[in-house]
């Protein structure tokens, strides 16, 4: 089948067009079929470009793209470049249409400050009638809908062939665990496809590459497109189940994509590695922004136990830990702040604590963090490796709001944090076992 995507000259001015412009030229995808609506004005005024036609022609040409330059209004014109796109090779097509706004409407026709407004009721009736008078045809037309003859594909049952094969007291990296996880599943079912930004083997998904390069695509150091135009278009179908992996920290770029992907319910999986201040002996490519981005209609996993990268790409999980009758103060955690609480509660100073591993931060195990709360006399302190907002700490706080006895004290990471070895960062950033030990002595005072 052919792609047709209507793009605005308003739009044009975005990123992330010429990311995905660029993406399509690279891969010579030439049933792509952009089309450019030229029309002058955006929505508070005349645009950079304004009508010059050549200017966005220029442009596509240069990204690589075979270019037509048409009347936008002029339907058989439009049709016999579309007609002419189907016989290129190994190149997308751009088609600059040239258009104006209101065409055809007295005192509204390429004028600036309509773009949204509602038309008053007195002159909507005369425009109507002026619209109708113009029709050359009183046919109705009765377009078909495309054939659907690609056999039905289920990726609903995904089930690994074999479990992680790990020994207790191995060290291994995260993201390595993750990259062979993602080979796992790929061998496990031939609809995995991988994509990632140019960090493959820092985010170990070139272990994937190398068993499955088919099914691996490159996107470069363009992230709105690797999620927009990539990784929430291969989803779109529902018939393979994506994975877009790059640093945490570069998926800032592509909050907007994302927000869009969760309001439509897609079926995609974003990985994010090097998160936080222990990650900076990178020098400061850990990312610390938290949860509150991806709040709408999102699952959101944070793994640092290699069993639980694993199951990250299945189900939700969370997991107590540590707990025994005694515990007077519940921690939670997740990520490598699960292994400072763990250390914190081994440090036989009595620090009678109840470990909570939050894997699953959206949605919340509320269950388990209030019966917990409840068991160690409503005393709560979560401990995150990220910036206080939108994090795990204002999470369970809220989701513990209704009960006036659970008082929740937060540890999380303030200021820049600089580039370091990584017990050195927790300590400086006050999420070290050695600081919970004093929000828990604390707490117990107070």
């Amino acid at each position: 089948y052919r792609v047709f995507c209507l793009v605005s000259d308003g739009e044009s001015s975005e990123g992330s067009v010429w990311e995905a412009m660029a993406f399509a030229s690279y891969y010579s995808l030439d049933s792509l079929v952009a089309i450019f609506d030229v029309n002058r004005l955006g929505h508070s005024g005349a645009l950079p470009s304004k009508h010059c036609i050549d200017v966005c022609q220029r442009r596509c040409q240069a990204f690589g793209w075979n270019t037509y330059v048409v009347d936008g209004r002029d339907v058989e014109a439009l049709c016999q470049v579309f007609w002419q796109a189907s016989w290129v090779r190994h190149k997308p097509t751009a088609v600059v249409a040239k258009t104006f706004k209101g065409r055809g409407t007295p005192l509204v026709e390429d004028a600036e400050s309509w773009h949204g407004k509602p038309m008053p009721r007195e002159r909507a009736d005369a425009i109507m009638k002026l619209i109708e008078s113009q029709i050359e045809t009183k046919r109705n037309f009765d377009p078909q809908p495309p054939i659907k003859d690609s056999p039905e594909i289920s990726i609903m049952d995904v089930r690994m062939t074999s479990p992680p094969d790990y020994r207790v007291g191995d060290k291994i990296a995260t993201r390595k665990a993750c990259g062979l996880a993602l080979a796992k599943l790929g061998n496990a079912n031939d609809r995995v496809i991988v994509l990632d930004g140019d960090t493959k083997y820092s985010t170990f998904s070139e272990i994937f590459n190398r068993g499955y390069p088919e099914r691996f695509i490159e996107c470069f150091m363009a992230e709105q497109n690797m999620v927009s135009v990539v990784a929430l278009g291969c989803a779109s179908h529902g018939r393979t189940i994506a994975f877009a992996s790059t640093f945490a920290a570069f998926l800032t770029r592509a909050f907007d994509q994302l927000q869009m992907g969760a309001l439509s319910e897609s079926n995609v999986n974003i990985i994010g590695s090097h998160c936080g201040v222990s990650v900076d002996s990178w020098g400061s490519m850990g990312a610390y922004q938290k949860v509150c981005v991806l709040a709408c209609k999102c699952m959101v996993f944070f793994s640092i136990v290699r069993i639980g990268i694993v199951h990250s790409v299945l189900l939700a999980l969370y997991q107590v830990l540590r707990h025994r009758v005694s515990d007077k103060v519940t921690v939670s955690g997740a990520g490598i702040t699960v292994y400072e609480a763990s250390a914190a509660g081994k440090t036989g100073l009595h620090i009678f604590i109840r470990v909570i591993d939050l894997f699953t931060i959206k949605p919340l195990d509320v269950t388990t963090i209030i019966s917990s709360a409840k068991a160690t006399e409503g005393r709560v302190i979560t401990v995150e490796d990220h910036y206080p907002q939108g994090g795990i700490g204002e999470a369970v706080d809220a989701a513990v709001s209704t009960d006036p006895d659970i008082k929740v004290h937060s540890l999380a990471v303030s200021g820049v944090p600089q580039s370091g070895k990584p017990k050195e960062l927790l300590d400086t950033c006050g999420i070290s076992a050695r600081h919970i030990v004093v929000a828990v002595k604390r707490m117990l005072l107070n």
